[in-house]
Order: structure tokens, then sequence, then C-alpha cells
């Protein structure tokens, strides 16, 4: 398990917990932040931040301090392809 903000550009994970306040928690979930969803590093502000992270095909730009709130653990899906396309 990992924090989402720990994720590369091009790298997905499975939402596993958001561990910041109950608010942020729910405008999160509004936007598809849920259990088991698949979020993908999408790109990051030539400074480092924010990241644009993609999840229920929306596009959405979290600070790093948010994306450290939330406990993502690795996407079986994204860690087969590669094996998948070197055959």
């Amino acid at each position: 398990m990992s924090f989402l903000s720990q994720l590369n550009v091009g790298e997905t994970g499975m939402l596993v917990a958001i561990k910041l306040p109950e608010s942020v928690q729910n405008h999160l979930m509004h936007m598809g932040f849920v259990p088991d969803a698949r979020v993908t590093s999408l790109r990051r502000a030539p400074a480092g931040d924010p990241t644009v992270y993609g999840v229920e095909g929306m596009e959405i730009a979290l600070r790093h301090e948010t994306a450290d709130g939330i406990v993502v653990r690795a996407d079986e899906e994204s860690l087969a392809e590669p094996i998948e396309a070197a055959r």
C-alpha cells in the first residue's frame, strides 16, 4: 500500500481509503474517489504540484498534501499489461 502522491505519471492504483477530513472525503467521493476505483496519475504541473489524476472518466488536479491522504494499492491490471504486451 502507498499513497496516491507516490504514483509516478502513467501509473495506476486502486483506491483503498481516504484519510482526510470528512468534508474533503465527501467531496472526493462525489468526484469518483470511492473504494476500488482505478486512479491514474496523468500529469504534473511544471513545478511538480498539483498532479492531475484520472478517475471515473474525469481529470482532477490534487495538491500533494491532499494526495498524501489517499491510500492506494497496486492495480493488478496495470501490472499485467507490460507482461502481456511483451508476448
